[in-house]
Formats: C-alpha cells, sequence, structure tokens
C-alpha cells in the first residue's frame, strides 16, 4: 500500500506492518519568462474582476497593459519583474497593491544586535556606549557594561576608528560573542560574553524605549493629568495593549492622549471606537463621598483626543476617520491619506511573487469611497525635525495642551 503521511510517499507492508520511504526524483524544465507572462496577465485580469470600483477609476486598463507587456521580453528575473507589476498596478492611484518578490534564501545576511545605543560623535578606534537599552541582554546584574564604555573588540577583531564593524555581527544572533571591552572612568579592560539579539528583537525594544518616552512626556507636560497610549498595530495584541493600559495604569487620568502614529493598519477601527465611546450613565459614591469612578467600567468615557501623522495607513486611515465621524474628540497632527480599503493579496504560481488588490471599499459620510479621501486633523500641527533631534514632540506638546483645556472646563462632581 502506498500512502502519502506528513507531504511524503511512504509503502506499507500490509502483512509484517513494515512502513519504508519512497524516494522521488524528478526534474521540471521551467520557462520562467512564460510563467511570469502568464502572471502578468493574470494580474490584469484579476483586477478587472476584482478591484473594488468596477470603473477602475477612470483608468485605462487596456492601455496600461499594452504599454507595460513591452517590457516583458527583456525581464529575466523577478526583481525586475515585481517591479513591472508595482508600476503598472500603481497606474490605478489606490493603496494596497503592487507586486511583492520575497525569495527563499539560505542563510542569508543578518547582522545582530548588541542591544545598545552608540554615540556617533565617538571618532574612535572602538564604539562608545551611549545608552543600554532595556529589555536587551545587557540589562543585568551581571554585567560591567554601562554607559560610556568603548567596545574595543568584538571576537577578538580590533573595531578600527575606519571601519565598518557591523560586519562582525554578520549572523550572530543567539551566538555567544566575546567583547573586549574598555571604561575610560575606571580605566579597566575587560572581556564580557553575551548573546545577541535579531534585528527584529532590537526594533521592538527601540519602540518600548520611544513609548516610554512619549508616556513619559504627556505626564511631565500634564502633572499626571492626562494618560497616554500608543496603538502600535491594527490587531488583536494591540487592542490587549491599548485595554490594558487605559484601565490600568491611565484608569485615574482625568483625560487620555491616543497616538496612532506609525501604525500600518490591520482592522481594529470598531473596536477602537466603540472602547473609547463609552458615556457615563452612573457615579458610585460610597458613604456620600465626591465621585471618583462609575459605569461604564469596560471602557473609556472620560476625554479623549487622537494624534495622528503622514505616516498612518489603511485601517490606521480608518480608526481617526470613524472617531472623527462619531464626534468622540480632536484630531491632532497631520493629514492622513486616505486607504481605507481592504485588500486581497495572491500568491501565485511562482510562490515567491504576490500581487495585491484592494478590493472592498469603505464608504462613509461623503457617500464616496473613503480611498484618496484624505482626512485632515482639527488641529494641524508639523513635527519640525530639528525639534525632535532636541527632545520635542510639538504634536503630543499640542495634544496636551487641548486635553489640558478640556479637563479644565469640565464641571466637578461633588458629594451628595
Amino acid at each position: 500500500i502506498f500512502v502519502v503521511s506528513d507531504g511524503r510517499i511512504v509503502k506499507v507492508d500490509a502483512d509484517a506492518g513494515r512502513v519504508s520511504p519512497v524516494t522521488v526524483n524528478g526534474e521540471m524544465n521551467l520557462n520562467t519568462a512564460a510563467e511570469r507572462s502568464y502572471i502578468f496577465e493574470h494580474a490584469w485580469r484579476q483586477v478587472l474582476k476584482k478591484f473594488y470600483d468596477p470603473e477602475l477609476q477612470g483608468v485605462d486598463w487596456k492601455l496600461y497593459k499594452e504599454t507595460y507587456a513591452k517590457f516583458l521580453p527583456h525581464i529575466n528575473n523577478n526583481n525586475d519583474f515585481q517591479e513591472l507589476l508595482s508600476e503598472m498596478l500603481g497606474e490605478l492611484n489606490a493603496s494596497h497593491t503592487g507586486g511583492r518578490y520575497s525569495p527563499a534564501v539560505t542563510n542569508p545576511d543578518i547582522t545582530a544586535s548588541l542591544g545598545l545605543i552608540y554615540d556617533e560623535t565617538f571618532e574612535g578606534p572602538g564604539v562608545k556606549v551611549m545608552e543600554v537599552l532595556e529589555g536587551g541582554p545587557f540589562l543585568n546584574a551581571k554585567t560591567k557594561l554601562t554607559k560610556g564604555v568603548i567596545i574595543e573588540k568584538i571576537d577578538g577583531e580590533t573595531i578600527a576608528a575606519d571601519m565598518d564593524w557591523n560586519k562582525l555581527l554578520n549572523r550572530k544572533a543567539s551566538k555567544n560573542v566575546l567583547l573586549t571591552v574598555y571604561n575610560p572612568a575606571t580605566k579597566e579592560r575587560f572581556d564580557e560574553s553575551m548573546k545577541p539579539i535579531t534585528p527584529g528583537e532590537e526594533q521592538n525594544l527601540l519602540y518600548n524605549r520611544w513609548v516610554k518616552m512619549m508616556r513619559k512626556k504627556v505626564d511631565e507636560l500634564s502633572g499626571g493629568k492626562v494618560g497616554y497610549v500608543h496603538v502600535q498595530g491594527m490587531n488583536d495584541g494591540s487592542f490587549r495593549t491599548v485595554y490594558e493600559e487605559v484601565l490600568g495604569k491611565n484608569a485615574d487620568k482625568e483625560a487620555l492622549i491616543v497616538d496612532t502614529r506609525f501604525n500600518g493598519g490591520g482592522w481594529l477601527h470598531d473596536d477602537l471606537v466603540s472602547f473609547l465611546g463609552g458615556k457615563p450613565y452612573l457615579d458610585f459614591s460610597p458613604q456620600g463621598a465626591k465621585p471618583t469612578s462609575g459605569e461604564p467600567r469596560n471602557k473609556w468615557a472620560k476625554p479623549s483626543s487622537v494624534v495622528m501623522s503622514e505616516s498612518n495607513y489603511s485601517d490606521a486611515f480608518l480608526f481617526p476617520y470613524a472617531y472623527k465621524s462619531l464626534g468622540l474628540g480632536k484630531l491632532i497632527g497631520m493629514p492622513v491619506p486616505g486607504t481605507g480599503t481592504a485588500v486581497w493579496w495572491e500568491t501565485q504560481i511562482d510562490p515567491t511573487l504576490v500581487f495585491g488588490i484592494p478590493m472592498v471599499a469603505t464608504i462613509g459620510k461623503e457617500n464616496r469611497p473613503t480611498e484618496n479621501l484624505q482626512l485632515e486633523p482639527d488641529i494641524r500641527v508639523p513635527n519640525d525635525f530639528k525639534a525632535i533631534l532636541s527632545g520635542k514632540d510639538q504634536q503630543l506638546e499640542r495634544a496636551v495642551q487641548e486635553m489640558l483645556n478640556e479637563i479644565k472646563n469640565k464641571p466637578v462632581k461633588k458629594a451628595f
């Protein structure tokens, strides 16, 4: 008996109960040019069938097919082909589209991270530590590596002043690495072993650092009266974080700033506006005391505002759009491009290639698709580059100011 088991063919001897693998060897001659030509034609036809606007926003789609097909005979790799797909799909003037190429790479170059921030003004030799990232591999009781020390060697190789030393950490994530460190304050030189982290793990540490800085800034500017939460993505994990932080550490705040900047989207807008749109209907007053809480207890029912910027995308457009439409509070920051469509990403017969088509439009009070409908803030505040470098955040500062003004005019509840 021949059986497919775990994706492999095996032979089963029914009498003896013995299982043995069946070796399969085969070759295929693949005409990659013909395959790319098919995918090109397929993508063009799928747009006709699935694009959210049956009129294709007035685009002469046949003309663009003829125009871009001329380049196909000159393309011999998927990197260029994905660009061709993206260029053609880009003529639709819509979000959530384009081609992607994700080749399978064996043992790729990945620069590991030490979980540190470096002094870019230090000329070397070596690299000078300016900050140890919280949650990183060096935040432990055993390490002697602190702010101000100089890393001189990595795995015995000296870091010269003119050297791109990052290459010394290539493919070193989660592997033991030996650092030679010099402390200028104590004149001590020592070796320390550690395991670097991946670029993704470093990115998470930097994100948490940024959120902590923003939270501290809001707390200081408001005198502890205004809470802060950042919505990292439009997904379940982000909603759980928002719910936990708002009804946890921010529960006693008088107002809330909801920061959506740098959010790439997902599908969470309705959950967020429902959560932030609580309406108070009961106060709790133990022993006749001044009410400090009440119902609803599982929603935010106090003043709030949303900070947004040009970096908001997709559902990070729909959330502030819905927030403004429902009159929940003010939008502060910069305009957000209208990118409120639901996308379908299709993997091709060559699985390294994917293209996207926005299939579902969202239609609001304007009675038109929100795609390409720019969302304007109630209070327009650009963040000046030089101000950011000096540690300021003008958008956040203005949001705090607005929240303080709003709670200042809010009537004070009294005991009965």
